[in-house]
């Protein structure tokens, strides 16, 4: 079975033959002649983060989205009521950030919740238990971070820790940007990444397309391919720039072919 974080790497592998005993068919070549870049959609001001993150996590009842757009609310004000942050945005973010780390030490797994309603319940849960892998920390911070009026973006990177594509938070000061490692309690102003050359700035729109392409990689390990190519369209949709969900949409379409659908 394919490792969720390594579908790209298991395509570009079959593509350059470098997997023994897999040749890709004709329509996995066809199904990679669709997925060449496109220019980027243009960002809307209306995009709220915190509801797409929640639908593209599979809620679509308004009542259900509003509970955890409170329960949302509900960690923002606790965390000013124990933290009483500074007026100077970047303390402000860190001792957020610290705050986070304090409230549940153990907060980081590998393969973790990515959805940003589990993150969120995961966090106000009294017990250790984690609340995320690097999407949903990353998300469930930046949501925290403009409710505290702070302006956070996100950072993609191909490979991080030997573990496969990877996701953090930065914030721009002035000249310079400031990367914020999620999965890590003293990743605040993390430096490791600095010299990666695959460093790609995300917005909103990106971070919810990795959503989607997380969901793509589960119905795709679960077998369910007509889902899997629904969530990596979605993905490409938001952001079509995604290489690895095009290449993933391209696997998954080669399956398809394979089983006769």
């Amino acid at each position: 079975m394919i490792p969720l974080c390594s579908i790209s790497a298991f395509v570009l592998a079959v593509f350059e033959k470098k997997i023994e005993g897999i040749t890709p068919t004709s329509s996995f070549h066809k199904s990679l002649q669709y997925c060449s870049i496109s220019t980027p959609q243009n960002h809307s001001m209306m995009f709220s983060l915190e509801k797409e993150a929640l639908v593209a996590s599979g809620m679509k009842e308004d009542d259900r989205i509003a509970d955890y757009m409170s329960k949302l609310g509900h960690l923002h004000q606790q965390s000013i009521r124990e933290i009483r942050p500074a007026h100077d945005p970047l303390t402000r973010a860190q001792a957020l950030f610290d705050w986070l780390w304090m409230k549940k030490p153990g907060r980081y797994r590998p393969h973790g919740h990515y959805r940003l309603h589990e993150a969120i319940d995961s966090q106000l849960s009294g017990g250790s238990e984690t609340v995320g892998n690097c999407l949903g920390l990353t998300l469930l911070y930046n949501c925290l971070l403009r409710r505290a009026g702070i302006d956070a973006e996100a950072l993609y990177l191909e490979s991080a820790f030997g573990r496969g594509p990877h996701v953090l938070t930065i914030l721009r000061e002035k000249e310079s940007v400031i990367d914020i490692e999620n999965i890590l309690p003293d990743g605040f102003d993390y430096k490791g990444h600095l010299n990666d050359p695959s460093r790609t700035g995300w917005g909103d729109r990106e971070l919810i397309a990795d959503i989607h392409q997380s969901q793509g990689n589960e119905f795709y390990e679960k077998g369910d391919y007509m889902e899997a190519l629904r969530s990596y369209d979605r993905a490409i949709d938001l952001n079509p720039r995604y290489e690895r969900a095009r290449l993933n949409r391209a696997i998954v379409l080669d399956r398809m072919g394979e089983v006769h659908w």
